[in-house]
């Protein structure tokens, strides 16, 4: 396995993030997992751009992220639990996740694995999120 070049070398990456960027994160990953979407889209520019990982391309906005979390959890159960937070040296924050996903309707695993997502943050909201590849550390 390869890493993504947009992540950088574990040794290139800076120390951890504002205390404030990562409450504001882990609070994200807690509405996720509660599926309270109102509270999550609470913590995004309202113009966000959003990965749309599990049907592919981007969404932008509160609305179109509401959306396609709610077709995602008519299909699919996910946790996402935050491991860690790094600030890169761009500005974003990188966190290292463990992803675990079931089936919506049977419950059988799908996927239980580490991801990393970056986030942009702008005056204290979310502007962007991408799924990076976690580098290789072998």
């Amino acid at each position: 396995m390869t890493g993504s070049p947009d992540v950088a070398p574990r040794e290139a990456r800076s120390a951890a993030p504002t205390e404030e960027t990562e409450r504001t994160l882990r609070f994200a990953y807690r509405a996720f997992n509660a599926r309270d979407l109102e509270a999550a889209v609470q913590l995004m520019h309202r113009d966000v751009n959003w990965p749309n990982a599990w049907e592919g391309g981007r969404v932008v906005g509160h609305a179109a992220v509401t959306d396609y979390w709610t077709r995602q959890f008519s299909a699919i159960s996910s946790k996402v639990e935050p491991e860690r937070f790094t600030e890169e040296p761009d500005g974003s924050v990188t966190v290292d996740v463990h992803q675990v996903v079931h089936d919506g309707q049977t419950g059988e695993l799908l996927t239980d694995s580490r991801v990393q997502h970056r986030y942009r943050l702008d005056a204290g909201l979310v502007t962007r999120m991408d799924v990076v590849e976690p580098p290789d550390d072998r």
